[in-house]
């Protein structure tokens, strides 16, 4: 039996964060890196503080490894599945950052394989997985709101195009499947999972083809004039996404624009209603309004950040393979939204309202 995870990280952008929630886990040890270039290996280990631990540039030959028992895949989107897919006929259990995919096709031939070999599979979800969208979810779920018939979320950042890796700007990328992902599986996952029915939407790109917009918190790729000749993806998208059971998400993500930034998702029940970010409740009590503002402070009373998003992650990943616990994100869900997404952006280049089966 089991007593400890061994995971390997593949990609070492997204995953050094990943990699902290298991270095922080007492179960799990990371004991792979696996990256095309070795230095960003180096350079992560040196980050990270990790010791005694493998590196491969063939996440192919990495899979094969029997000293490895899970995956964690930060690749580009274009390449989650390839690496996932691999990872899974090798018997490990998966965990795969957000988009699941570049494609819903290729997003469902992933969750068909790894359900069918029984290994644990997740979504790495920081955003599902934050402390305030945690809590809302449990006041959600226990029925606090009522019945939730309309949300809305928005990810908007001023200046904000990730220019650091051509995955990002090119056919595949984009900034709804890398933002937009966030809010939109988070505010579904709040509403209780509802069947997607139809999804209208709009995109483009009004930045990233004239060299504008782009994030320099990394050293950009290319110099920008080249980026801007590479790019084939949307720098804003949005939409509205009906649902079987009536109610409807307005949802848009701009990874830059002239509007203030910001991370937003807002709830309308019967009972009650919350916004994200201050993270607020509203009610009515004996027939007087309320606006309950929400302070979350973790057990050292520190106020959140990111870290806590990626162990919870990290922790209910563990749980899963070694206690057996049903997984709270299944690749499934990842598939819904890639779905979900998808008919946003098909939608805005039919001009059409999309349905989906």
């Amino acid at each position: 039996m089991m007593n400890e995870v061994r995971i390997a990280i593949v990609g070492m952008g997204i995953g050094r964060a990943n990699a902290g929630g298991y270095m922080r886990h007492p179960r799990a040890r990371v004991t792979a890196l696996c990256d095309i270039v070795e230095e960003r290996m180096v350079e992560a280990e040196q980050a990270l503080g990790l010791t005694d631990v493998k590196h491969y540039t063939s996440y192919q030959e990495m899979s094969r490894d029997p000293e490895i028992d899970a995956v964690f895949v930060g690749v580009p989107n274009q390449f989650h599945v390839p690496v996932a897919l691999e990872a899974v006929r090798n018997g490990k259990h998966v965990i795969v950052t957000k988009p699941l995919s570049d494609s819903a096709a290729a997003a469902r031939e992933l969750v068909e394989a790894a359900e069918a070999a029984g290994v644990v599979n997740m979504m790495s979800l920081s955003t599902r997985y934050s402390p305030e969208v945690q809590y809302l979810g449990n006041m959600s779920y226990r029925g606090d709101f009522g019945e939730i018939y309309y949300a809305k979320a928005s990810s908007i950042r001023r200046i904000g195009i990730p220019g650091w890796s051509l995955g990002f700007i090119q056919k595949g990328g984009g900034a709804f499947r890398d933002m937009g992902v966030h809010v939109l599986d988070s505010v579904w996952w709040l509403m209780g999972m509802p069947k997607p029915v139809s999804v209208t939407g709009v995109s483009g790109a009004k930045f990233g083809p004239r060299g504008q917009g782009f994030w320099h918190i990394y050293p950009p790729a290319k110099p920008l004039e080249e980026l801007a000749k590479l790019y084939d993806s949307d720098d804003y998208g949005g939409g509205f996404i009906r649902f079987e059971n009536g109610s409807g998400l307005q949802v848009e993500s701009f990874w830059a624009s002239h509007q203030p930034e910001g991370l937003q998702m807002e709830l309308f029940g019967t009972e009650a209603g919350a916004k994200y970010r201050p993270l607020t409740v509203y009610k009515t009590v004996d027939g007087a309004q309320q606006d309950v503002s929400i302070d979350l402070r973790d057990t050292g009373n520190r106020p959140l950040d990111r870290q806590i998003a990626w162990d919870n992650v990290a922790n209910h990943f563990v749980e899963c393979i070694l206690d057996g616990v049903p997984c709270g994100a299944p690749l499934r869900h990842g598939l819904i939204v890639q779905e979900m997404m998808e008919a946003l952006l098909e939608s805005a280049q039919t001009g059409a309202e999309v349905r989906i089966d």
